[in-house]
């Protein structure tokens, strides 16, 4: 069932979304060479413990995880995409940093990612991470009232189609609202004018993600780090988007990304 949230509704997830645009930023300006992913992950932890919000990720138990998750940030690495459990791993110039957060204040939730390059940066690198960045704005051009799901996870494909990027779709975008993960599920990859009609108050989390080769993928032994079937390095980018009677409302902008 998807449930359609009032206007103050949206608000209040925008609040919660505001929160997690600054811990975002905030892992971005630490996330550095030398920087173990145990630090960031307890640095996050303090942010989240001062604001008085909730981790929507401690004591997860999803059906593809491993026992319930304990930590409040995934830190995947270099191949690594999503899920990714931090450990004691210390960062390394040229290192690829996919850092994903979903919070709850008040009972309502928001879900964001990004990925950044830790020291110095390579080309390929970069490029996938902006491919990611260019499919989330059009997904979120393509997230208004009155069109239909396939088109948001048409706009994903045809950007990954343009940079030459293989695109998975067991794992995608997704409803949020009272809780992290809600229906309806949005696939990275689909056909336009196909599945269920937008309205306003529906609120997704979309999140396009990429391998630069495969679109196959492995879990780590932890159960739930997973990685590129063929260790090509990936990039992964997201936002929790609010439909509206007009503009389609970005819940989880950071403030480097401008409107």
């Amino acid at each position: 069932m998807i449930e359609l949230k009032t206007p103050t509704e949206v608000q209040r997830m925008h609040t919660t979304g505001r929160f997690v645009a600054e811990v975002l930023t905030e892992v971005g300006r630490i996330a550095d060479v030398g920087v173990n992913l145990l630090d960031i992950e307890h640095h996050v932890r303090g942010m989240i413990k001062q604001r008085g919000a909730e981790s929507c990720y401690w004591d997860y138990s999803p059906s593809f995880g491993k026992g319930p998750f304990r930590n409040v940030i995934c830190l995947s690495v270099n191949d690594a995409v999503l899920h990714g459990l931090p450990h004691d791993y210390v960062l390394r110039d040229g290192d690829v940093l996919t850092a994903d957060i979903a919070v709850s204040i008040d009972g309502w939730a928001a879900d964001s990612a990004c990925t950044v390059v830790v020291g110095t940066a390579a080309e390929e690198d970069l490029r996938i991470i902006r491919a990611t960045e260019e499919a989330l704005e059009a997904a979120i051009g393509a997230a208004r009232a009155g069109n239909k799901l396939g088109d948001i996870s048409a706009a994903i494909w045809a950007v990954a189609r343009e940079h030459g990027y293989p695109v998975n779709t067991e794992f995608g975008g997704h409803g949020i609202g009272r809780t992290m993960h809600e229906e309806p599920h949005v696939p990275n990859r689909g056909k336009a004018g196909r599945g269920i009609k937008l309205h306003p108050g529906m609120t997704l989390a979309l999140e396009p993600w990429f391998a630069r080769t495969t679109d196959q993928i492995v879990f780590d032994p932890d159960g739930w780090t997973i990685r590129s079937a063929d260790g090509s390095r990936t990039a992964h980018s997201e936002h929790t988007v609010a439909i509206t009677d007009d503009e389609p409302l970005v819940l989880t902008r950071r403030e480097s990304e401008g409107s």
